[in-house]
This record gives C-alpha cells, structure tokens and sequence, in this order.
C-alpha cells in the first residue's frame, strides 16, 4: 500500500491512477491520515439482455397476491 498527501496526488494524479490500476492500493492522506483510499472499479459487466434467463425462473401464479394477516 503506499500512502501519499494530497499535493503529491494532485502533481501525480495520472501516474497514481495508473497504478491503482494495476491493482496497487493507493492511499491519499491530509494531515498523516488516511482519507481515500484509490482502487479500480471491478471488471465492466456485460450488458443484460431481457429474456437472457426465460425457461430459468418460475414465478408463482399468486405472486402479488395480498398475504394474509
């Protein structure tokens, strides 16, 4: 994990992103604390196509029926 200030983030912002990236934890602090923590958006989802589940899910005929008391 490295740990850096906020001016050094703003001078490097690119490098750390890169890095973060990469899977480096990058860890941006204001006054020798912690207050961001850098990390990547885990993997793009493929988009859902509607009707890509039919035949895999049942659904009750009383679905939305009002439950009794």
């Amino acid at each position: 994990m490295t740990i850096v200030n906020i001016h050094e983030a703003k001078t490097h912002l690119s490098r750390l992103l890169n890095r973060a990236v990469s899977g480096e934890e990058i860890v941006i602090a204001k006054a020798g604390r912690g207050i961001v923590k850098l990390v990547p958006i885990q993997g793009d989802r493929s988009p859902r196509t509607p009707g890509m589940d039919a035949g895999r899910v049942e659904i009750s005929d009383d679905f939305d029926s009002s439950l009794p008391e």
